[in-house]
């Protein structure tokens, strides 16, 4: 027998094991964290798939199982590396390397988004991970705003990022009042709204009419009963301020001036309700109104009808509904916009004096 036959045995067999790891490992390792990237040779697949084994609870155990989701932001163009160190500087990974590898294992790095994540401790690096491949927010950012009808509301939904429907919202603001109101309009409370991705039509509504719920405090109250109005009618006198005004400033000034004709027993002539009255999709308040526009027949008409529209013609906000609850002290009937084009109004007491505040 030869010598080097000893040594010669012993390469073989650790030429085995080699062989026999090098298959085993990557399946071990498949199972565990997936496939690995096709873009990886055979000796690359192998060697991450080691340290993949080396790293194991760095990877799949959360850095803190008790800590609270934050917000962490990916830069547009920013390296996989830079997004690792920041990671693990802010603690919410174990090991930058073991992110890094195991990104490039699976292939992952190339779909690292750009964009504001939610992302804890709680979660493990592998959560993290694929968490990052979706930069859409689980949370919304919706905008109400004062002066929209619920019909502009649902216009709005489309490209929300939320998952109410147009339609849905419609027919349940319409189906759902606010203490005896026939619809939602005029308590939709115009707000700035954080709202989850899945909210429903029944659901943005029940959360509009809660925040208007908020809103209402007890001065407000007390305010619009002093004015001799129930709530349906502070939010109907509110909603056409809301429409008249341009500058929260003079709101209480037109508030006023409402007021004060309802008291006299004249009509309001406020454009913004037959605006109402005759707005359509594509146009929810036309202006200039024609005349024919003017003589509509409708109970919103108040070139036509005495006292308030039956129900509010908008959705108010909270500047307007203090506006009516604790309005300015003033002679007023009249109001025109200024002809200076700053949104301004000027204010008159007689019809005379209106007329002569025309722009020339």
């Amino acid at each position: 027998m030869r010598k080097d036959a000893p040594i010669l045995w012993f390469l073989i067999v650790d030429l085995v094991v080699l062989l026999l790891a090098a298959v085993a490992i990557p399946l071990w390792v498949r199972q565990t964290y997936g496939p690995s990237s096709p873009r990886l040779g055979a000796l690359q697949k192998l060697n991450y798939s080691v340290r993949l084994l080396w790293y194991d609870g760095l990877l799949t155990l959360p850095k803190d199982p008790h800590a609270q989701p934050r917000s962490f932001r990916v830069e547009t163009g920013e390296s996989v590396a830079s997004v690792a160190a920041r990671l693990e500087q802010e603690g919410l990974i174990h090991s930058a390397a073991a992110f890094r590898d195991y990104l490039i294992y699976t292939g992952l790095d190339t779909g690292l988004q750009a964009g504001e994540f939610e992302l804890s401790p709680a979660q493990s690096t592998l959560d993290i991970a694929r968490a990052m491949q979706d930069a859409t927010p689980q949370q919304v950012v919706f905008y109400v705003l004062p002066g929209w009808r619920m019909e502009e509301i649902a216009a709005s939904l489309p490209t929300s990022g939320l998952a109410a429907a147009p339609e849905q919202f419609l027919a349940e603001a319409r189906r759902v009042g606010y203490k005896g109101s026939e619809t939602s309009e005029g308590y939709l409370f115009p707000d700035r709204y954080i709202l989850p991705r899945a909210t429903t039509a029944r659901a943005l509504v029940n959360a509009l009419l809660q925040n208007f719920t908020l809103h209402l405090t007890p001065d407000i109250e007390a305010g619009f009963k002093a004015q001799g109005l129930t709530l349906h009618q502070t939010v109907t006198l509110a909603s056409i301020v809301e429409r008249e005004a341009v500058l929260d400033e003079e709101k209480p000034l037109i508030a006023s001036v409402f007021l004060n004709r309802l008291a006299a027993g004249m009509k309001l002539d406020s454009d913004p309700t037959v605006q109402y009255a005759v707005g359509r999709e594509g146009n929810w308040w036309p202006n200039p109104l024609s005349l024919s526009d003017l003589q509509v027949d409708s109970p919103f008409n108040t070139y036509l009808y005495a006292g308030l529209p039956p129900a509010p013609i908008a959705n108010p906000s909270l500047t307007a509904l203090r506006a009516v609850a604790y309005p300015a002290e003033s002679p007023y009937y009249y109001f025109r916009a200024a002809c200076d084009g700053s949104g301004r109004h000027v204010f008159a007491q007689t019809y005379e004096e209106h007329l002569q505040n025309a722009c020339p």
